[in-house]
């Protein structure tokens, strides 16, 4: 997918959040918008998707507000908090149709997204949408292309419930490859976080996306545990619209399952929905 102008405005509004995060007073704030604007439009017209547009400008960013992480403390409230209702709801959930929507429920957590909003009350939250099931529902498709998996995770919190949804198909047999950000981008997950959360014991490969911090895949770029993954695996789970974006419009993948809340018009019209769906949609 290519970037649009209201791509654009929740471009910036991440990058203002990103320096509310770090403590920036109002003149560094400025000035950092102000560069990353630029670098933004120059990007604009070129041949990279809006993830890798996006990357940059967050790398460019965190480098003017000299943080490694801003998003340190979101995430772990996020996982923290996903955790706990991961307690609450567990015993309700049972079916692979259930780990999913769990799962896609769970990438609500993410923020600076223009209009979407993080709920206070993720539990509330999370029974009201869980009856509400998928917009679109492709699991009785998805589940029998699961002996390998490939699964690209997205935000924290979010991989709490993405934890739930790897547990049942390591019950069912399947090999799983679980790849996470190699640096910190936004709030998605690391492997500190994947770590901290017992998943290098769970999957049976642990890897990242690449070796920088990208917020989406590019496959050509993916490190070689991932490229080798990828290559024999007979299902792509991919998490968010960042890896949507990315993927998407490729033909040259195994099957992928998209998991998401399209939280954004672009993507929701790209996929088909209105705004606030949550979907799982496959793509053969």
């Amino acid at each position: 997918m290519k970037i649009t102008d209201s791509c654009i405005d929740c471009l910036i509004s991440r990058v203002q959040l990103e320096c509310r995060l770090a403590g920036a007073d109002s003149l560094i704030t400025q000035r950092t918008m102000d560069s990353c604007r630029h670098l933004l439009l120059s990007l604009k017209t070129t041949q990279l998707s809006h993830p890798q547009i996006a990357s940059r400008v967050h790398r460019h960013a965190y480098e003017m507000l000299n943080t490694p992480d801003p998003f340190r403390e979101l995430k772990d409230q996020g996982n923290a908090e996903a955790i706990a209702v991961c307690r609450d709801v567990r015993p309700g959930i049972s079916s692979f149709r259930d780990f999913v929507l769990a799962s896609v429920i769970g990438n609500t957590f993410d923020y600076g997204v223009k209009g979407h909003t993080v709920t206070t009350n993720f539990s509330t939250f999370f029974r009201q949408e869980f009856s509400k099931g998928l917009v679109i529902d492709d699991t009785d498709r998805i589940l029998p292309l699961t002996g390998r998996v490939v699964y690209l995770s997205d935000n924290c919190g979010e991989i709490v419930f993405d934890r739930l949804l790897i547990q049942f198909l390591k019950s069912r047999g399947s090999h799983v490859t679980l790849a996470v950000k190699a640096r910190p981008a936004l709030n998605d997950a690391t492997l500190d976080d994947a770590r901290m959360l017992g998943l290098d014991r769970i999957v049976d490969c642990l890897t990242t996306n690449c070796e920088s911090a990208e917020i989406g895949i590019c496959p050509e770029e993916s490190t070689p545990a991932l490229k080798d993954a990828l290559s024999r695996c007979t299902l792509v789970i991919a998490k968010g619209m960042a890896n949507f974006e990315s993927l998407f419009e490729r033909d040259d993948l195994p099957p992928v399952a998209f998991l998401m809340a399209a939280k954004c018009q672009p993507v929701a019209h790209e996929a088909g929905v209105p705004v606030g769906s949550k979907i799982a949609l496959l793509r053969e």
